[in-house]
């Protein structure tokens, strides 16, 4: 028993909302549009300077057409804030063309997405909403994520996977928008990497935190599975995770190690709109053996991640 005086505060009088009274700053209509392949976008590529950013995205997006070629593991880890400038659909025309592998997420990932694929909207005002305790109380956010998630233990399967299974297996207008739910439907494993009380869900009366311990953590080992094929030329993007995903894939490389795999020739690439110290490192710096390379491209993801796309359906 506890020695301290002061006790935890309880969940169960929680006053919640319906999402769809909840007015949201971004909306389904406003997503990005998936580009036709182009076989004249190679031109712009090309004509891009042989000189820092130029000359590295040139020699990434090489390395990416190669590496589908060889059929090596692509990996996109991405931060939440990818889903809120509406690029899910640039992502899941990957997705169907090959070009990526297996989809990483934090914990947030899996609010937006859902919010997209029940109601087409999603990102709450959080300043407005925070003022009278209204922030991260919509009502089917947490509880469906949640019931999913809870049932997931049930049946031994992870995060990633049990969330997808519901999106894709529901009625939500919008499902054909979500991550998870077209990752599920094409067998693209997704791991998802939960930091506890760095999400709204988590304050609700039906969060269980030894499940979500469990399932986020056999998302981990199935992380490093997925990491044992980098070798011989995979590519790992982390793509706007200032801190958790950086660290997941770091803990991830050196258990694989430790096993004794080799992972010495892969590349890895950083998205973001800013230098961040633990993806400089982590992701680009400190993972690579004699053969791999890092990589790191600063710029608005609702711009790089679309040019990244036509430059690999140009190939």
């Amino acid at each position: 028993m506890s020695k301290y005086t002061i006790k935890p505060l309880s969940p169960d009088e929680l006053k919640t909302y319906p999402l769809h009274s909840r007015k949201s700053k971004v909306n389904t209509k406003n997503f990005a549009s998936v580009l036709a392949p182009n076989k004249i976008f190679s031109q712009f590529v090309d004509s891009l300077p042989d000189i820092l950013a130029g000359k590295d995205f040139k020699e990434f997006i090489s390395l990416l057409g190669q590496a589908k070629k060889k059929n090596k593991a692509i990996i996109f880890a991405l931060g939440a804030h990818v889903i809120k400038v509406g690029l899910s659909p640039v992502l899941i025309d990957l997705m169907r063309e090959g070009w990526i592998t297996a989809l990483a997420f934090n914990g947030a990932g899996i609010i937006h997405d859902f919010e997209v694929a029940f109601s087409g909207q999603t990102s709450e005002d959080v300043e407005l909403q925070l003022k009278d305790g209204r922030f991260g109380m919509a009502r089917e956010t947490a509880e469906m994520l949640n019931e999913s998630i809870n049932s997931g233990m049930e049946r031994g399967l992870g995060l990633g996977e049990t969330l997808g299974e519901m999106v894709s297996a529901s009625d939500f207008p919008y499902k054909q928008m979500s991550l998870l739910a077209v990752a599920y439907d094409l067998n693209i494993p997704v791991t998802v990497h939960v930091a506890i009380g760095t999400d709204t869900i988590h304050f609700h009366p039906k969060t269980r935190g030894d499940v979500l311990g469990e399932l986020s953590l056999k998302d981990f080992f199935l992380l490093c599975a997925l990491l044992e094929k980098l070798e011989g030329g995979g590519i790992f993007m982390n793509i706007g995770s200032a801190v958790v995903l950086p660290e997941v894939f770091l803990k991830a490389l050196s258990f694989v190690r430790n096993r004794g795999q080799t992972l010495e020739d892969f590349t890895t690439a950083v998205f973001d709109f800013i230098h961040h110290y633990r993806p400089h490192h982590n992701v680009v710096k400190r993972p690579h053996g004699k053969k791999g390379k890092g990589f790191y491209f600063i710029g608005h993801h609702e711009l790089l991640i679309p040019l990244l796309a036509a430059s690999l359906k140009s190939l």
